[in-house]
């Protein structure tokens, strides 16, 4: 199950669990949508992998009788920074971003 994290790791800005603009990647590594088109050009910095829109977590159950959605799985509070410079971003992108994330 993924944690849903609630935060951008580039900008730290929120991304609460029903966030539309969420991109996270094979590992969930959580950017917003903003960072991944202009920052992160669809290229994991810390994996080198492409992103997926995160999906959202539904707010309840809604099959009776199962313990389903935010309720009884809540999205997790702990925040997530980057570990890399700007500079390291940078050059990983130069390498990686006209490489389709299928082929990396």
């Amino acid at each position: 199950m993924l944690d849903m994290r609630p935060n951008c790791e580039w900008r730290d800005t929120d991304l609460p669990p029903d966030a539309s603009n969420a991109m996270i990647c094979s590992y969930e590594c959580a950017y917003c949508a903003h960072c991944v088109e202009t920052v992160l050009h669809n290229v994991c910095p810390t994996f080198g992998g492409g992103f997926a829109p995160r999906p959202i977590r539904p707010k309840g159950a809604h099959r009776s009788g199962k313990t389903l959605g935010l309720g009884h799985h809540p999205a997790t509070q702990t925040r997530t920074h980057s570990q890399w410079t700007t500079d390291q971003v940078a050059a990983l992108v130069a390498k990686l971003r006209d490489t389709p994330p299928f082929q990396r």
